[in-house]
């Protein structure tokens, strides 16, 4: 069964918006649980535009399933998982500027970087994932990092999907079998949706969770977040 893990940004950003605690994510990221998700994303950045250090530690202490901290690995984003300890930290290459994550990491040139930050993860019992490009060819060089898992960068996908949904994940499927054969776990997400979403957990092979933020937040405008959670969840049903 893949895991669904629910990105609370966005939630965030309504938040931020006006000022206050309204929404509050603390209580969207309780009834996300209760709802059926199998865990809680969060992706704080250095401008504090959504999610905030002290969200990461407010979550923490009350999150039960799986909690996913993304982020670039800077001084004060490794200081804080190191004190956090999540289940599970996913390393992106973003720029402090970035909208959103739009570029898995060069493993050959940040090789070291990675090792480095990886091994301090590790130590801790926290579950590594570094966000990756559909390209079989870079496997054996992310496992050498160290990573326990990869995430796959969907955007490519989920774009070629409408228009020739085999051909969209068949670099997927390739580098899904080469991470699995260099021992790694594979995670999947961005522009993953309602429309995709079977397809995509259907045919891509060792799939262990997605993580979903920007698409089931908005869908729940319109569908409820309850409803949205479990229609979700169901799409991973395969």
């Amino acid at each position: 069964m893949t895991f669904l893990s629910v990105n609370i940004n966005k939630i965030a950003t309504l938040r931020n918006a006006r000022g206050g605690q309204v929404p509050n994510v603390v209580e969207a990221a309780l009834r996300i649980e209760e709802f059926g998700a199998d865990g809680i994303t969060v992706h704080p950045r250095p401008d504090g535009r959504h999610i905030r250090y002290s969200d990461v530690y407010d979550l923490k202490k009350v999150i039960q399933t799986e909690f996913n901290i993304e982020g670039y690995p800077s001084d004060d984003f490794i200081a804080m998982v190191l004190d956090v300890i999540p289940a599970q930290v996913t390393l992106v290459p973003d720029a402090p500027d970035a909208l959103t994550s739009n570029a898995g990491w060069d493993v050959v040139t940040h090789k070291q970087l990675l090792q480095d930050v990886l091994a301090q993860f590790k130590a801790k019992g926290i579950r590594t994932s570094i966000f990756m490009e559909p390209d079989a060819q870079l496997m054996e060089a992310a496992a050498a990092t160290g990573t326990d898992r990869i995430e796959l960068y969907t955007e490519s996908f989920a774009t070629g999907f409408t228009e020739n949904p085999d051909a969209a994940i068949e670099p997927y499927i390739l580098v899904a079998e080469a991470a699995h054969k260099n021992g790694l776990g594979i995670n999947a997400g961005h522009d993953l949706n309602l429309d995709n979403l079977n397809f995509f957990a259907k045919h891509l092979p060792h799939l262990d969770e997605v993580s979903i933020g920007h698409a089931l937040i908005s869908d729940s405008l319109y569908l409820g977040l309850e409803n949205t959670v479990r229609l979700y969840k169901h799409a991973l049903v395969v």
